[in-house]
């Protein structure tokens, strides 16, 4: 049972929806639109909404989207078809109207499509029912079957032969004489009749005739001919020139020369390799750079001496004029090689496997049907909807931005307070050292608080850091307030309790922001991410960072998604606190693989904050994401 059907176009005109077991699909629709079609995450074309799966299909050639509904629990098979055929038909039905593309002409247009739908769907969910019976297979469809009964009985003289056969085989791959297989490949597919009583032989009889034919016709040449090339060089017997080894040198330096042998004065040189083509490179040793065009213009580089009919003639110019004007619509095929490059591209640049995937699927559902421009290559167009689609993921759905928060925060007289997580030694503590100072720079007070009270040396690491932001911004520049403070309880106690300690102690003292560090953690040791999601719950931070380095790749997904995981699962609130942003670090020791960001953003929803990208406090950056995805696609 469907909950909701709707038809409508990318500009937000619904031209038609049917109303199942669902009151209203605005809901789930606007989930749909904003968390998948809007951020570019159109890899599967499947979406979960609270107790509703939503599958959809794009129309990029008239600019549609069909939505259907129903819910999770239900194993719906007929749906695809279902969805199949209502594009086909509505599209069908009301091009001349869709074709116009103006909002006019849809808002007047009327689409009366409810008892072709009905129709649909009830073809659907009868097709679904029926199901053909299975039957056992006959030996007559068998492979066993069609071969000739003179081919599965075996005489006594046959096996001689077969080995005296290879052994002829094997001996004339000794003497350098290669078989040709390329009968293999030229015989026909069909059966042939055999020369001796009229019995059919089979596609593999037939070539292992034409070889044996074959060698029992150029063997014997050349086997005389082996033998000869034998004979001819006559055999040095005995050993040569024996090797004097004097006590105290050779007397006669000649007899140490083994040399290869000259020809007339000069030494027989053989041709130097090419190097560049050893090592991979292009000329002057630098990589080549990422080539996405198609097979053909590939097969037209790699021969290009060799001369084009075509070329010049007034048919060539026509084909190359007609491969350019925008007359057709772009399928799967046409992508399929480019998009294989750009996957692999990606994945080059530290992408997770997985997410290069997605992201190359959710290219093809976007441009799939769509009219190529006029004189726009498959390559151009699909690499112009890569960047474009990694611009949109790295701009996040809601913009984080502390200093309103925290200005907000102290129009309600209370701290505001982030909360820093993250799997070991990505640079937790030294970033919220940076952050400390912006904050400083900014002219708010901050209060660290130190919840790491497991890993030797964090609290000493806080104190130092502490105090030398205090050198930086010490009391006398700011009135005799102090502008950041360390509150620690040592180690061995319960890292909730100090945070909540902290938070009073910030609101008493009139603190701006409170920055609570805690211990590193993997993200499968289940002890402590229970004690994270019990930090989390009990004090409600303003603001929770994951903190991940950009060197990784694959590995960020699985981070993320199970600190998320372990959050939910582990947290007593009934809408448990999850990630809110990230902390992108050791952003300098990448170059141009910075696949990561890309990983982390897609993998969350969730936007990066700052970006570390040094070791001093001035090291802290924001996002650019022009910038990103311009270091993604250089080849």
């Amino acid at each position: 049972m469907l909950d909701f059907f709707t038809i409508f176009s990318k500009g937000g005109l619904v031209l038609w929806c049917f109303q199942g077991v669902s009151d209203s699909c605005t809901g789930p629709v606007n989930a749909l639109i904003r968390s998948v079609l809007l951020q570019e995450r159109g890899g599967n074309n499947s979406f979960t909404h609270e107790a509703l799966t939503l599958k959809y299909k794009l129309d990029n050639q008239f600019e549609l989207v069909f939505v259907v509904g129903f819910q999770k629990i239900l194993t719906l098979t007929y749906v695809d078809k279902l969805i199949d055929d209502v594009h086909r038909l509505f599209r069908d039905k009301y091009r001349t109207e869709i074709q116009q593309q103006s909002a006019l002409s849809l808002l007047n247009g009327t689409f009366d499509f409810q008892n072709d739908f009905l129709r649909l769907l009830r073809e659907a969910e009868e097709s679904s029912k029926v199901r053909a019976p299975t039957t056992m297979k006959k030996f007559e469809d068998s492979e066993k079957a069609k071969k000739p009964v003179r081919s599965m009985i075996e005489t006594r003289g046959e096996k001689p032969k077969e080995k005296a056969k290879n052994k002829k085989n094997k001996g004339a791959k000794k003497e350098g004489f290669d078989v040709p297989l390329t009968a293999s490949k030229t015989a026909p597919a069909e059966k042939s009749v055999g020369a001796d009583n009229g019995v059919e032989l089979s596609k593999e009889e037939l070539i292992r005739r034409k070889r044996e034919e074959f060698i029992q016709k150029h063997g014997k040449a050349a086997d005389k001919s082996g033998k000869s090339t034998k004979s001819d060089a006559p055999k040095e017997k005995g050993k040569k020139a024996p090797r004097v080894w004097a006590l105290g040198g050779c007397a006669n330096k000649e007899d140490l020369d083994y040399s290869a042998p000259t020809t007339n004065g000069a030494p027989e040189v053989a041709p130097p390799e090419d190097i560049n083509l050893i090592r991979g490179t292009g000329p002057g040793g630098q990589l080549q750079d990422l080539d996405c065009s198609s097979s053909d213009d590939e097969g037209a580089a790699q021969n290009p001496t060799k001369p084009s009919a075509a070329k010049g003639t007034l048919g060539g110019m026509f084909g190359m004029l007609k491969g350019l004007v925008g007359s057709k619509s772009l399928s799967r095929e046409d992508m399929e090689s480019v998009l294989d490059k750009m996957r692999d591209h990606l994945i080059a640049k530290n992408v997770a496997a997985d997410i290069a995937v997605q992201l190359c699927e959710s290219v093809a559902n976007k441009l799939e049907g769509k009219v190529m421009g006029t004189f726009s290559t498959v390559t151009s167009t699909v690499k112009q909807a890569l960047q474009e689609s990694l611009v949109q993921i790295l701009q996040p759905q809601r913009r984080v931005d502390m200093l309103r928060d925290i200005m907000d925060a102290q129009r309600h007289q209370r701290p505001y307070v982030v909360t820093f997580c993250g799997v070991n030694g990505v640079g937790k503590s030294t970033n919220l050292a940076k952050i400390s100072f912006w904050l400083l720079e900014n002219g708010f007070s901050v209060l660290i608080a130190a919840c790491d009270t497991f890993r030797a040396g964090a609290v000493e690491q806080l104190r130092t850091h502490t105090r030398r932001l205090s050198a930086l911004h010490p009391p006398e520049s700011h009135g005799g307030r102090t502008m950041v403070q360390l509150f620690e309880k040592g180690y061995g106690k319960d890292a909730a309790g100090i945070a909540m300690e902290a938070i009073a102690f910030a609101r008493n003292q009139g603190f701006d922001v409170v920055l609570v560090d805690t211990a590193g953690r993997m993200q499968d040791n289940a002890p402590l991410m229970t004690a994270l999601a019990k930090l989390i719950t009990v004090n409600t931070p303003d603001l929770v960072l994951f903190v991940g380095e950009a060197l990784v790749g694959n590995e960020a997904v699985d981070q993320l998604v199970k600190f998320n995981r372990a959050l939910a699962d582990h947290s007593m609130a009934q809408t448990p606190r999850l990630i809110d942003g990230i902390v992108l670090t050791k952003f300098d020791t990448i170059d141009d693989k910075v696949g990561a960001a890309i990983s982390m953003t897609y993998i969350t929803s969730k936007p990066i904050v700052f970006v570390g990208t040094g070791q001093t406090y001035c090291d802290l950056r924001s996002l650019n994401a022009k910038a990103v995805v311009a270091a993604l696609m250089k080849a």
